[in-house]
């Protein structure tokens, strides 16, 4: 009956199942692994074995995993008929629209359901493949093939621009594909869980969670996070910008977390990447910025428990491995990956079609249509 119930605005405190592979502790400040602490594990343990515990529950028995580097190396080999889909696509387009475009096109029909390992080592093996040969091909650049003998994060980082990186800088982006390889219930993993639960296959649950990570209350707030340093400029000016923007109530993204009410771990490790990585001056101004935009925020918003999130600290180690700002959110959706190929196989071994209510708060039931005016 119509306003007999409560509406949980959001789906906030409302649990919508069980899932054995990640926890976010969003009183303590935690994020866990299947029984890990991500920060014992990151910086240190490659993604390669990341994805291995993610995915089957346990470490691997060597670093990096076997198993993941042998699965990743023959899955990054891309057919020829969707190498032509992505060179058919408009090199002005966003390279994360391109990508929902890339993703949709690996369901070639061998992705069914329920999913299977074997589509997610695919799923995490060509996302990265793709995504460089769309964005060289958008610079007039051939595309550089994978090299067996790199890493995960290294591989990326050389089909983007051609060059082997170096290892502060591969090491940088191991760690921060590491961090964001899963985060529990978030909003495209939720998306990605809704579409397997009606049965369908990865490749559309994977872009239906590229769609929902897309927004900048998700993932897409990185770059946005690069666009507030720069217009602040230097430290001396920053106190100024950031009473303007309150005064103005903007938004101030990096900061906030729908989970966390207290530090995001991953922002703290994230720090202490960018100490390694970063330029001094870019590291100085971050760090300036961080602690006004915290003071401000909390001598505004007294009790409103506001801390840095990962995004703010993902935009300098991005910046600093030397991806331009629009390759942030896909690089993103390259860790995650992981995670959702984890979710999905995991939703579909004990499966019901998620369908939530919603509260109808519109005209009661009643009303009459208005009788047909005369015609003249």
């Amino acid at each position: 009956m119509p306003g007999s119930r409560h509406a949980s605005k959001g789906l906030d405190d409302v649990v919508v199942g069980t899932s054995e592979i990640s926890w976010v502790g969003g009183e303590t400040g935690d994020l866990v692994y299947r029984g890990f602490d991500v920060r014992t594990l990151v910086p240190g343990v490659p993604y390669e074995s990341i994805a291995h515990l993610v995915l089957h529950g346990d470490p691997p028995e060597s670093d990096p995993s076997p198993e993941v580097v042998r699965a990743l190396r023959e899955n990054e080999r891309v057919p020829a008929a969707i190498e032509r889909v992505v060179d058919a696509l408009s090199p002005e387009l966003p390279p994360l629209d391109a990508l929902r475009t890339i993703l949709s096109s690996l369901g070639d029909g061998s992705y069914g359901y329920p999913p299977r390992l074997a589509e997610g080592y695919r799923l995490i093996a060509r996302t990265p493949v793709l995504l460089a040969r769309f964005v060289r091909r958008t610079r007039g650049e051939p595309p550089v093939a994978p090299r067996p003998d790199l890493s995960h994060a290294a591989n990326y980082l050389w089909m983007l621009s051609g060059a082997v990186p170096e290892p502060a800088r591969a090491a940088a982006l191991d760690g921060y594909l590491s961090l964001l390889a899963d985060h529990g219930m978030n909003a495209s993993t939720f998306a990605l869980r809704t579409a397997i639960s009606t049965q369908s296959d990865l490749v559309s649950a994977a872009t239906a969670a590229l769609a929902t990570l897309k927004g900048p209350v998700h993932g897409g707030a990185p770059s946005l996070v690069s666009d507030m340093l720069d217009a602040i400029g230097t430290s001396d000016r920053a106190e100024r910008w950031i009473r303007e923007r309150l005064a103005g109530k903007q938004v101030f993204f990096g900061f906030g977390h729908r989970a966390y009410k207290t530090d995001d771990p991953r922002a703290l490790v994230l720090h202490r990447i960018a100490r390694e990585v970063a330029e001094p001056s870019r590291l100085a101004l971050a760090e300036s910025v961080e602690r006004d935009v915290l003071a401000a925020l909390r001598a505004a918003k007294p009790g409103a428990r506001l801390y840095t999130n990962v995004e703010f600290w993902s935009a300098v180690v991005l910046e600093a491995v030397g991806l331009p700002r629009e390759l942030f959110t896909p690089t993103f959706a390259v860790a995650r990956t992981t995670g959702w190929t984890a979710h999905a196989l995991e939703q579909a071994r004990d499966n019901r079609l998620i369908r939530p209510d919603i509260e109808y708060v519109g005209p009661p039931k009643g009303r009459e249509w208005p009788r047909p005016r005369s015609a003249r």
